[in-house]
């Protein structure tokens, strides 16, 4: 076979491999306005493979970011806005041990004092979180994406009046941030 055939081939199935393996990214349409996030399946798979089971299954829409700190982060996935909790899959394995930071607008799992109990709530990161990365003698949170369009709706977010709830906490919106839909996308645009 002739030299130059045989390098196009190559560099056909080197193209056609990394597009096969680029990132998976997931849009947000929320009432504050959208953003992208990009996810880390190649260095959190387990999370990432069931965030977006509840991504394709329509899961997150119409539910609230119930947890909102400013200079720290924001956090939905569990609640709709009446303060109903919605029934998630079993929890996952925490796969923070990848060593990925909880860095400003990067996204991770929300656990309970178990680090293998992460279900289906999420945060980003709206500062560098250091105390939430991996220690010696601390399991850390999964960080397995990251904001790449829209980090002025992230703003926005933090931003809102905050006021003590009965159920969800001292730290929930005024008037509730929505995810009206949140799906895999093609186009990254």
């Amino acid at each position: 076979m002739k030299s130059w055939l045989v390098r196009l081939l190559l560099i056909c199935s080197i193209t056609s491999s990394a597009v096969a393996e680029e990132n998976p990214r997931v849009k947000f349409i929320t009432s504050k306005g959208e953003f992208i996030v990009e996810l880390f399946a190649d260095q959190a798979p387990v999370t990432v493979a069931n965030f977006t089971r509840y991504v394709n299954g329509a899961f997150y829409d119409g539910l609230i970011f119930h947890r909102v700190v400013r200079g720290f982060m924001i956090q939905s996935g569990g609640y709709n806005a009446q303060g109903e909790e919605k029934q998630t899959l079993p929890p996952i394995i925490n796969e923070s041990s990848q060593k990925l930071k909880n860095n400003k607008w990067t996204l991770a799992m929300a656990r309970q004092e178990d680090p293998n109990s992460a279900t289906s709530q999420f945060y980003i990161n709206t500062n560098n979180n250091k105390t939430l990365n991996v220690k010696k003698k601390n399991d850390g949170y999964t960080v397995f994406g990251r904001v790449v369009k829209g980090i002025n709706v992230i703003k926005a977010i933090e931003k809102v009046e905050v006021s003590p709830d009965l159920y969800l906490g001292k730290h929930r919106p005024v008037d509730d941030v929505i995810i009206i839909r949140a799906r895999v996308i093609r186009n990254w645009n």
